[in-house]
């Protein structure tokens, strides 16, 4: 008599599931890419709106590249986490739009933080001629009597910088979850006992919050964009009235 053998994944939604896949599939090609000295972050990563290098189709497929293993790493556990959970109560069709929606928020809101950076240094959220930017190069020509080398500094990686990986979406799905399961008990790195969700994650928002602001020397993270897909997580909740079923288990 044969026993069929259930797939370890055979329990993961299949949003969820193909999300994993296709994430993995993205980060793969990446290093296989790079190997052969193409960039798939130049095409796949998003740019401001405004740069030579920006394209339409990257609003989307930045949310599947990601810069290094302990990025994926991280995002993909988050998404099997919290994703599965979630995509029980609000079905695959809702769920998937969900994730999408939240990934886009939070691309509109780092978009947002760069226009007003770019603004508060040269008075437009465009270039109106006053620097000249080297995409291919990552280098900015600039008058010295107009910028300070920061501000120059702050305007090319806004031009040359791109944007990767899936947490803006993330965090979309981890205020959706701590909304929905606010006693589920999550641990959390270096803190040996659970936590419950309505107690770490809002701390978890305002640490992002406060290294948007801050801005310290070598810190890359779009903080904005977390707190975007945050914003955009949060607004879904409540407008698409979604509640845990009695009878689901927390």
């Amino acid at each position: 008599m044969n026993v069929l053998q259930s797939s370890p994944f055979s329990n993961i939604p299949p949003v969820v599931k193909n999300l994993l896949i296709i994430n993995i599939i993205f980060f793969i090609a990446t290093a296989i890419f790079e190997s052969k000295g193409i960039s798939l972050v130049t095409m796949l990563g998003v740019y401001y709106f405004d740069s030579p290098n920006f394209k339409v189709w990257q609003m989307i497929t930045y949310m599947f590249m990601h810069g290094g293993f302990t990025h994926i790493l991280f995002n993909m556990f988050a998404l099997f986490t919290f994703g599965s959970s979630l995509e029980s109560i609000m079905g695959s069709k809702r769920f998937l739009n969900f994730y999408l929606i939240t990934g886009l928020g939070a691309l509109g809101l780092q978009f947002l933080v760069q226009a007003i950076e770019l603004y508060s240094i040269t008075g437009y959220i465009t270039n109106h001629g006053s620097f000249i930017i080297d995409a291919a190069s990552r280098r900015i020509s600039y008058d010295e009597l107009l910028y300070t080398q920061k501000q120059a500094s702050t305007i090319l990686q806004t031009y040359v910088g791109p944007m990767v990986g899936a947490s803006g979406a993330i965090f979309g799905l981890l205020i959706a979850f701590g909304m929905l399961f606010p006693n589920a008990e999550l641990y959390i790195m270096f803190i040996p006992v659970p936590v419950k969700a309505k107690y770490i994650i809002p701390v978890y928002v305002v640490l992002e919050l406060f290294l948007g602001v801050a801005q310290f020397a070598g810190d890359s993270i779009a903080h904005f964009a977390h707190l975007g897909g945050a914003l955009f997580g949060f607004i879904l909740v409540k407008i698409w009235h979604l509640n845990r079923p009695r009878n689901f288990y927390e």
